[in-house]
């Protein structure tokens, strides 16, 4: 019998309680009415499309947003309940969660939920710092990431990852060096660290001038305090932004990251499935009247599946090499040479991988790359 290849499943929740300043995701602030509508077209939208999943089994399923938690842990209960009725779901499948504090502190909620089969709880701490929350719009506490965490705890989650962001508006080096702390006490088995980012259109970026962002040095020594304080601690990093334990890594954001396939539901969503990628519109209303409009559909040609390999390998701890890349590597490896010769990348037998420097600059290494490889 053929085995079935691997699939991820990505389901867009589109609700906050309220909009963070800095965020540019498709979701809708006080859209509650909405949610038990938006939870009947994402399962019909799931079941219309299984068919073409036929032999595919889903090893990731990732309800993402938004905030997901946002939307109550019936309705979540429910369309995951569709999903692994409608797909042929791993029995070890990693089942993620994303949840913001204030919503994720109900023990009963989340045993609901840990019993409908979710594994893996991604909390947006985003900072130990109440100061820092407030500047940045989010409506949790220190306080509740620590009552999160606990419930999560007790409800059975043994997979947990906590997000925190660096570049806060007047953040220190020692502000961060304490979130860092913060974080690491809390003992999740993940950690992601981004750096803020101004996007325009967004509240953050109109105010920009005032907001007292921190310089890309002090971003670049924060991001580098991470790396180090986190190695010290057990966590691996195994993409820019991402630390795990062993065996602890992102399953689901794995398969972005090694052109693995995926389907993602719901406005907003985003899929590469079938050798072509698109996403659905970023309008709530057209999806519940049954306008499943795609904004882009794209089939993805060799050579530009070749630049994405680059691309999202050189984003990684694996790398990337000469037998996997889909071109001649040649140019590639002169390229990441010079690189190393500045402590920029390293090579691990027949593998290159940028070092924590690089990270740094790897948009401008793999625009040098690409461009040597004419991509």
């Amino acid at each position: 019998m053929k085995e079935k290849r691997k699939l991820g499943l990505y389901l867009h929740v589109p609700f906050c309680k309220s909009k963070c300043i800095y965020c540019d995701f498709y979701s809708l602030a006080r859209s509650e009415e909405r949610m038990d509508a938006y939870t009947a077209a994402l399962r019909t939208q799931l079941r219309a499309f299984a068919p073409r999943a036929a032999g595919y089994t889903a090893d990731t399923v990732y309800f993402g947003g938004g905030t997901p938690s946002y939307l109550g842990a019936a309705r979540l209960a429910g369309v995951l309940e569709e999903v692994c009725a409608d797909y042929d779901v791993a029995p070890d499948a990693e089942i993620t969660l994303e949840a913001n504090p204030e919503s994720a502190r109900s023990v009963d909620a989340l045993r609901t939920l840990r019993a409908a089969g979710f594994n893996r709880i991604s909390l947006g701490m985003q900072s130990a710092d109440d100061r820092e929350l407030r500047a940045i719009g989010r409506i949790h506490t220190a306080r509740q990431t620590e009552q999160a965490v606990d419930c999560a705890r007790r409800a059975g989650f043994a997979n947990l990852s906590l997000d925190l962001i660096y570049g806060l508006p007047a953040q220190t080096a020692a502000r961060w060096r304490d979130n860092l702390a913060a974080a690491v006490a809390l003992d999740p088995e993940h950690l992601s660290c981004y750096g803020l980012k101004v996007e325009p259109g967004t509240p953050l970026y109109e105010r920009r001038a005032d907001a007292q962002l921190p310089d890309d040095e002090m971003q670049a020594q924060a991001y580098l305090e991470a790396v180090e304080t986190l190695a010290r601690h057990g966590y691996a990093q195994y993409e820019i932004s991402n630390f795990a334990r062993p065996g602890r890594e992102s399953r689901h954001n794995l398969k972005y990251w090694t052109l693995g396939e995926y389907l993602g539901f719901g406005p907003g969503a985003h899929s590469d499935f079938g050798g072509r990628r698109f996403a659905f519109a970023r309008d709530l209303e057209a999806y519940l009247a049954g306008d499943i409009g795609r904004s882009e559909d794209n089939e993805i040609p060799p050579r530009e599946r070749a630049a994405e390999y680059l691309m999202l390998g050189l984003r990684t701890a694996n790398g990337v090499c000469a037998r996997e890349c889909a071109l001649p590597f040649a140019a590639a490896e002169a390229e990441l040479r010079v690189c190393a010769s500045h402590g920029l990348a390293v090579r691990n037998g027949e593998r290159w991988r940028l070092t924590p420097q690089g990270f740094l600059l790897s948009n401008a290494i793999i625009v040098r790359v690409l461009e040597a490889m004419a991509l």
